[in-house]
């Protein structure tokens, strides 16, 4: 069991805290924050409370997301390098002192510190050209792959320089946890799914960058 309690971690979202592997550095670690979890599930309608607390347990749906089939078929055919291309090295689950937790690539700057994400990009920078290239980069990827994700949102991407320019990296969001396996598996739906997820991409982007006056559920409608 991996000991996390002297441990803090270096990014916390609602249902989750990052930490890096005590033993391996180059490791990342997310464990639920079970307090936030069940506050979420009691917050639910009573339909939906039927379906049990796994349906919201993000461990679970991110081990379902990278069993997807449009991954399990890139790994079948040894194209592992494409999978990973834009996604951190997933490697399972594993048990800690504060339950289990997803194991995965930590993705660095060039100082050896956690890349920054790509919401923090755009504060700083703006939709620069090196970025509106790496945005491109990635939603081709998509395409090309076929790989599956939930909407598209900023603060779940990292910016890390690989080759000198700058790629974009999903470290949450992977798949589609409400579409059924038969129809994520039929190629006209899948591609017209990318194709929606990837103009709401580019919407939040825009959304991002404005004064933010219009409420991103209202912007989102447009």
């Amino acid at each position: 069991m991996i000991d996390l309690g002297t441990c803090q971690p270096f990014a916390s979202g609602c249902n989750r805290h990052c930490f890096r592997h005590p033993d391996d550095p180059l490791l990342c670690l997310k464990v639920l924050r079970p307090e936030n979890i069940e506050a979420r599930y009691q917050r639910q309608p009573w339909a939906k409370k039927l379906l049990g607390r796994r349906r919201i347990d993000d461990n679970a749906q991110e081990l379902k997301a990278h069993r997807q089939g449009a991954i399990r078929r890139l790994l079948a055919k040894g194209e592992a390098e494409m999978v990973w291309q834009h996604l951190p090295h997933f490697h399972g689950a594993e048990p800690t002192s504060l339950g289990r937790a997803n194991v995965s690539e930590l993705l660095l700057d060039d100082q050896g510190q956690p890349a920054q994400t790509l919401e923090h990009y755009l504060r700083q920078r703006g939709f620069d050209q090196p970025m509106r290239d790496a945005v491109g980069r990635f939603c081709s990827w998509l395409q090309d792959t076929g790989i599956l994700t939930r909407n598209l949102l900023p603060h779940n991407l990292v910016v890390v320089a690989r080759h000198q320019r700058p790629e974009l990296y999903l470290i949450d969001g992977l798949g589609a946890p409400t579409v059924p396996d038969k129809l994520a598996m039929v190629p006209a739906w899948r591609k017209r799914y990318i194709e929606r997820r990837i103009r709401r991409f580019y919407l939040r982007i825009d959304w991002e960058m404005s004064d933010r006056n219009n409420s991103w559920e209202n912007a989102q409608k447009l």
